[in-house]
């Protein structure tokens, strides 16, 4: 046993060692991996900043993981707690959408996890408590923090058995595990793997970005140019598209789409020759919202006879659902699926590839019938015309995405009734230690 967790503890640095060595080279070759290895270049600069100050780090991989630490950091913020706050990221897909985020202190990548950049990391950010979310596990950084006895929780747990922990030979990834003072996770099966490994700090509280999606129906979510586009008449937007969604999509704008149906496409990629190869294969009449925005009011006058509509910017997509009738929310015929409670708040249907199995609410919706799962042109073209067609089964749809939203509230408060004891306690210990003086 010990000689499985010291060669999976060598295996685990030596592969962090190479690919260290190996990126920069890589990201020669890729604009994605040079954000990746230049962005990091700047972490530790940044945190410097942080020094002799109360700090709250937030740890997220991407864009979704930051989502739900998101109502959590609101919270804090609101309640005019004087930490500062720290958020950091693994991918560029999160860091360059969110690296200007008001409520953040600061915002920077992580660095790889050597156990060098753990112990220079940790010990600049110096945080009173660290919070991962969902599958963020890097086990030098969480042995650091355990070394230094600083409070670490995890927020919006998922966890499979499929994954390292539960394995024979995972003695070195479990036991980074102890780093964490407590585990909040979004369901049962989750607490049930942790439990078998015998960690009962677990506290089954779901995910809190029911509670952030929640609050996208108390903002203005009007746009006057989707306004003018969709003319009251009946609009699918398609959000956060890969050209596997593309084509279908494309396929069914060409051939099927009567002259009443509008379409709101948001590709996840807005590369300038990637908008133009989807605008070119669309043989209906399309706009860029980049042509949109930097043009007359005729423009706007325009858009009432277009009937697509390319959106080849970010940061506005949330607001555009509020105008469908239908969402597709891409993502499922590829690696990763994308946002779908987004739209689902707003209580319309959502349909999703087949690659879901990883996302708890999508399994969910997909088996009471809220969200409705595809796999190839034949099903995609069927079930946009029965949602079309339908109004009764499409309201019925929606209804189920909406109440299902309602009835998973309630993360946050969880949560956060754990960091303010956390936070109390502390303000107390420091009280105490100045009293002494």
């Amino acid at each position: 046993m010990f000689c499985t967790f010291t060669g999976m503890k060598f295996l685990y640095n030596l592969a962090i060692f190479l690919t260290s060595i190996l990126l920069p080279i890589v990201a020669i070759f890729s604009k994605k991996l040079k954000l990746f290895v230049e962005g990091r270049k700047q972490t530790f600069s940044k945190i410097e900043t942080l020094k002799n100050k109360k700090v709250i780090w937030f740890h997220a991989a991407s864009l979704g993981e930051f989502e739900q630490a998101r109502p959590i950091i609101e919270q804090l913020k609101n309640k005019g707690k004087s930490y500062k706050i720290v958020v950091t990221f693994f991918s560029p897909s999160g860091y360059e959408i969110r690296k200007d985020y008001p409520l953040a202190d600061v915002v920077c990548y992580l660095p790889l996890d050597t156990k060098k950049n753990a112990k220079r990391f940790i010990n600049k950010v110096n945080p009173k408590l660290a919070v991962f979310i969902k599958y963020e596990f890097w086990p030098n950084l969480l042995n650091e923090l355990k070394n230094k006895e600083i409070p670490t929780i995890l927020v919006s747990g998922i966890l499979r058995e499929k994954q390292l922990f539960f394995k024979s030979y995972g003695g070195f990834m479990r036991k980074s595990l102890n780093a964490f003072h407590h585990f909040f996770v979004q369901d049962v099966n989750s607490e049930k793997l942790l439990n078998s490994i015998n960690f009962k700090n677990v506290t089954v509280a779901g995910d809190s970005r029911f509670d952030r999606v929640s609050k996208i129906l108390k903002q203005d979510n009007h746009l006057d140019f989707i306004s003018a586009f969709k003319d009251n008449k009946y609009t699918i937007v398609a959000g956060s598209t890969w050209q596997e969604d593309e084509e279908l999509l494309v396929h069914y704008i060409n051939n099927k789409a009567s002259e009443n149906e509008k379409f709101i496409i948001a590709p996840h990629t807005i590369k300038s020759d990637s908008i133009e190869a989807l605008q070119k294969a669309i043989n209906k009449k399309s706009i860029l919202y980049s042509d949109v925005i930097s043009s007359s009011v005729d423009k706007f006058l325009e858009l009432k006879e277009t009937q697509v509509f390319i959106i080849d910017t970010i940061g506005i997509l949330t607001k555009i659902y509020a105008a469908a009738d239908l969402a597709y929310v891409g993502g499922g015929l590829k690696t990763g699926l994308h946002n779908i409670l987004e739209p689902a708040t707003f209580g319309i249907p959502v349909m999703i590839g087949y690659k879901y199995e990883k996302f708890k609410e999508a399994v969910d919706l997909v088996n009471i019938g809220g969200c409705i799962s595809i796999k190839n042109q034949q099903e995609f073209t069927e079930n946009l015309e029965h949602l079309k067609n339908d109004a009764n089964f499409r309201k019925l749809t929606g209804t189920i995405n909406k109440k299902y939203i309602a009835d998973n509230l309630g993360a946050t408060k969880l949560i956060m009734n754990y960091i303010n004891n956390h936070l109390t306690m502390l303000g107390k210990t420091h009280s105490s230690t100045q009293k002494n003086k």
